[in-house]
């Protein structure tokens, strides 16, 4: 008998799958130290990120609950 499915909880915590499939996290460097990356990094950094749809297999087996 197999054991039950969990989601993994370090990916539950980062990750989130939009309602087309993707999953969206968010980019990293936006946390502290802020003074000395220049405004233009800074506005890259806010907006989202999506997981290449070549990983997608393996952020599946994470979290198998989307």
């Amino acid at each position: 008998m197999a054991g039950k499915l969990k989601s993994h909880s370090g990916a539950k915590k980062r990750m989130k799958r939009t309602a087309s499939g993707k999953y969206k996290i968010k980019k990293s460097g936006g946390r502290h130290l802020l003074a000395r990356k220049g405004g233009r990094r800074l506005r890259r950094i806010k907006g989202p990120a999506y997981i290449h749809e070549t990983m997608d297999h393996k952020v599946a087996r994470l979290l198998p609950f989307g």
